[in-house]
């Protein structure tokens, strides 16, 4: 069973991501072959289906492998927004682990709040996760967005 470790700090695409992942024995890494499909539906509907590396937060999965989520990860995986805000099935969602109460006050802010609701820097894919399909909800709480409404209006 791997170690949860309190909180991650990881350099990731050029920058820091907080999250609490779990590690693998000593050196916090899993094996290569260590590989889940997951699908990704966003907010149009479409869903994109990735191979991801057990490990990796959902929200690097969705940066690594390009999906097509407009504003997602605003924070970049600092804990700081709810733009990584995703909607899983109750089956799935009760295996993920407790929330902290970080994770709980960046929710309060998101849009369309579910009782499934997590945040993707926040949930690292495992095996058990392989086949899982998550939701990114409709609306998203982006304040980037807000001010190029702003700056259009202006113009």
């Amino acid at each position: 069973m791997p170690n949860v470790q309190p909180i991650t700090k990881r350099w990731v695409l050029g920058f820091w991501t907080i999250a609490f992942c779990p590690s693998e024995g000593t050196n916090g890494s899993w094996p290569e072959n260590s590989r889940v499909r997951l699908h990704f539906i966003n907010r149009d509907g479409e869903k994109y289906s990735v191979s991801a590396k057990e490990g990796e937060s959902l929200l690097e999965v969705v940066i690594k492998q390009n999906i097509n989520i407009d504003g997602f990860g605003a924070c970049e995986g600092t804990l700081s927004c709810s733009t990584c805000h995703l909607i899983f099935e109750k089956a799935a969602f009760q295996q993920l682990g407790e929330i902290s109460d970080d994770e709980l006050d960046m929710l309060d802010l998101a849009y369309g709040l579910t009782d499934t609701s997590r945040l993707g820097c926040q949930v690292c894919v495992k095996k058990w996760m392989d086949g899982l399909t998550v939701q990114v909800p409709t609306e998203v709480s982006d304040i980037r967005r807000e001010l190029e409404v702003e700056k259009q209006k202006k113009q």
